[in-house]
């Protein structure tokens, strides 16, 4: 017997193709495009020794009777027992000419080609998409019934199917898989579609929160799901029973489930926290739908959906498969596989064989260069207060990567020094003595910076001044308050505003901030190091927003206390065995640099801003403890001379839980 199939290097092709090898003998024509060959080749190694028996036949489906050259016609006409039409385009990213191309016209091309090699039968794979948002119970004789088929995929599926029932003119058959995902036994799968959309979300839900605690999903309309293996063993079988043609198969499982469950089942492979709360989006149906959509029409509304949807993954046209609501009956389907052993299998039994399958092959994350190299390798880099601390620790790492870093600080010998070392280990580096505290410094050095290298893509504003004195011993120090702000916030706001400009017209770049874990837990004897950050903080929120449709990337991050010569005047924190390294706080920078997150904060940073939110006054208490706990240095008192400070064990047992808080 001779099969002819198109869409073969596809996912249900090549499964089809697959099955007819193992089920059947004879040979099987596979339409290829000449571009496709060494896939094809590729695809042959899965079929293993049988592959032999399927023989390529260069064509296109874009063209008519499928472009395949006369010889070729020739040489098959008469010969085609089965004619299996499986090329389609399956993407809900696709445009509507993309779709209607490959799905319309390229079903016309193949019946034209079947007609012309007079093929025995015409087995069309179409979809229950071909139904569109029908409501109710869509039966196997039903087509013309077709109800809302203003979604693309939906209209060409339709049409597509359309085009077999009435210019075929040999006799056809018509297949309507369900939502086809992996194999129940491998759960191999070529591309993330349907269900799989939702996969990185729960993926997310489970890095955030643990499996036993209960989360909110949504339920929906029925979702139906079959496996690959299953969709074409029923194929297989019902092409060749006899007295079926003109007849229509659902290849649906006959229990669908709700999207809810659906979504249940998956986080429950995924051990992410389970979706017992589940909200049903029909809900809001009471509002009227020119409302719903007028407020979907507008801009910011637009703009959050879509960019909501981006974070999560979620291509746009997704939730209107979330109320799907129709539902299929396959009894006829059903009837004539009854004894074959072949059915639909549960989802529960092969759901974590899909999760896994998609972990280790598909997750989107595995394509992405999340390393520093990858990220920054030929970037602009510039950092202040490079010199030493975590600026000179960023720089040398990022120069490591790859990275063009230009270093600012005050000291020259410094950075020629810092300089040297990062070029002795094969790193590029330039140097600019500038003193960021005065603004018309700040000036020139943007000036010469951009006239030199051209733009900056990545600024870190590291260089800061801190000073540890409680209020009380500053009331004559209102100077301590002007240092700080002039350096931290003001030098930096300078460079800033002076860099943005060339970014903007490149439509690229990142500002990354650092700032400091005291601005969450508003840490005592820190006011005016902590209020010139949470100043630079909030220019930062502002800007970002202002920004964020132009490609320019605002980073803030809180560091907690670093063992850098910033800190090296105060005694007591000699002593302290918790305070973490600059290389530790170049990692932080680079994890900003990689994934260009609105912030990187550590775990107690977060706890602390949550208690100063929810219950300020508990949050007094334990920063004043902290406060009474620990004394001013004697600089700090106006002391001279710094006395030996050796800690008890209290103040050791709360520096261990407020690890990294300025103290």
């Amino acid at each position: 017997m001779t099969y002819f199939v198109t869409g073969a290097t596809g996912f249900i092709g090549n499964n089809l193709v697959q099955t007819l090898l193992k089920q059947r003998k004879g040979k099987v024509y596979a339409l290829v495009r000449k571009e496709s060959l060494e896939k094809f080749e590729q695809i042959k190694l899965r079929w293993g020794k049988d592959a032999e028996r399927v023989i390529p036949v260069l064509g296109e489906l874009g063209k008519p009777a499928l472009g395949i050259a006369k010889k070729d016609v020739a040489e098959l006409k008469g010969k085609i027992k089965h004619f299996f039409h499986l090329a389609a385009l399956y993407d809900l990213k696709a445009t509507a000419e993309e779709q209607l191309e490959a799905n319309v016209n390229g079903t016309r091309h193949a019946v034209q080609f079947a007609e012309a090699v007079e093929a025995g039968v015409f087995h069309h794979t179409s979809s229950i998409a071909a139904a569109g948002l029908y409501e109710g119970v869509f039966s196997e004789d039903m087509f013309e019934e077709a109800g809302k088929l203003n979604h693309p995929y939906f209209r060409t599926k339709h049409d597509s199917e359309a085009i077999v029932r009435r210019e075929c003119k040999r006799p056809w058959r018509v297949y309507r898989p369900g939502i086809v995902v992996g194999s129940s036994q491998t759960g191999e799968i070529d591309k993330i579609d349907g269900p799989y959309y939702f996969f990185k979300v729960l993926q997310k839900m489970r890095k955030i929160l643990p499996p036993w605690m209960p989360a909110i999903g949504i339920d929906g309309g029925r979702i139906n799901i079959v496996p690959v293996d299953y969709v074409v063993a029923a194929m297989d079988h019902l092409a060749h029973l006899s007295g079926q043609n003109g007849k229509c198969f659902h290849l649906t499982d006959p229990d669908a489930r709700r999207v809810g469950e659906v979504l249940a089942i998956f986080a429950e492979a995924a051990h992410a926290p389970k979706l017992t709360v589940r909200i049903n989006p029909a809900m809001f149906s009471f509002i009227p739908s020119m409302i719903r959509q007028a407020l979907a029409s507008l801009t910011p509304v637009r703009r959050v959906r879509d960019a909501v949807m981006k974070d999560l993954g979620l291509p746009p046209d997704i939730m209107n498969f979330v109320s799907y609501p129709t539902r299929f009956d396959s009894r006829q389907t059903q009837k004539l596989l009854a004894g074959s052993g072949i059915e639909v299998p549960r989802l529960e039994d092969y759901a974590w064989k899909l999760w896994d399958y998609w972990e280790r092959h598909l997750d989107p994350d595995l394509f992405i260069d999340r390393t520093l190299g990858g990220v920054s390798r030929g970037k602009n880099v510039l950092i202040t207060g490079g010199s030493s601390g975590i600026g000179q620790a960023s720089a040398m790492k990022l120069a490591a990567a790859g990275a063009r870093v230009i270093i600012v600080a005050r000291d020259l010998e410094k950075l020629e020094a810092t300089k040297a070392e990062i070029e002795a280990n094969g790193g590029i580096c330039h140097i600019y003595s500038c003193d960021l505290a005065s603004l018309d410094s700040i000036d020139g050095l943007a000036q010469k910076v951009l006239a030199e290298h051209g733009h900056i893509d990545v600024l870190i504003n590291n260089a800061g001044r801190s000073i540890r004195r409680a209020v009380e011993n500053s009331y004559d120090r209102f100077h301590d308050f002007e240092r700080t702000m002039q350096l931290n916030y003001f030098g930096s706001l300078r460079l800033t505003l002076a860099l943005l400009p060339s970014m903007s017209a490149r439509k690229s770049g990142q500002i990354i901030n650092i700032s400091s874990i005291g601005v969450l837990t508003n840490s005592p004897r820190f006011s005016a190091y902590v209020a010139s950050k949470a100043a630079l903080d909030a220019f930062t929120r502002c800007a970002a927003s202002e920004f964020s449709d132009r490609g320019i990337y605002f980073t803030t991050i809180n560091m907690p206390l670093v063992r850098t010569p910033m800190i090296a005047p105060t005694d007591i924190y000699k002593n302290m065995p918790f305070i973490i390294s600059p290389d530790e706080a170049a990692d932080m920078v680079a994890q900003a640099v990689i994934y260009k997150p609105v912030r990187v904060a550590s775990g107690l940073g977060i706890f602390g801003q949550i208690i100063h939110a929810a219950a300020p006054r508990v949050a007094q208490i334990i920063m004043n403890t902290a406060y009474r706990m620990f004394p001013d240095s004697s600089a700090a008192k106006g002391e001279k001379g710094e006395r030996a400070h050796e800690l008890s064990a209290d103040q050791m047992a709360f520096m261990q839980i407020m690890k990294g808080i300025h103290l």
